[in-house]
């Protein structure tokens, strides 16, 4: 399996140990688990923005009906000549 190193500084390196001992688990481990659970909320995340931008593409002329305010304008409109 690959590996990364990581740089932390004495703070973050204590207060990893304290965590790990307190949770009874390696420092590796608490560093994994917690590179996992970002990385899921990370693509939680851009599934959700892509669901929500397929429904709006799906309903933006019922958005743009019931918020007629917040439509771009047109190209040139309001210009003078």
């Amino acid at each position: 399996m690959p590996a990364l190193n990581v740089e932390f500084s004495d703070r973050e390196l204590e207060d990893l140990r304290q965590i790990a001992k307190e949770r009874g688990t390696s420092m590796k481990a608490l560093v994994r688990e917690a590179a996992a659970a970002d990385i899921a909320r990370h693509r939680a995340l851009q599934e959700g923005a892509e669901a929500f931008r397929r429904f709006f593409a799906s309903h933006a002329d019922e958005f743009a009906a019931a918020f007629p305010d917040d439509e771009p304008r047109a190209k040139g409109a309001g210009r003078a000549a």
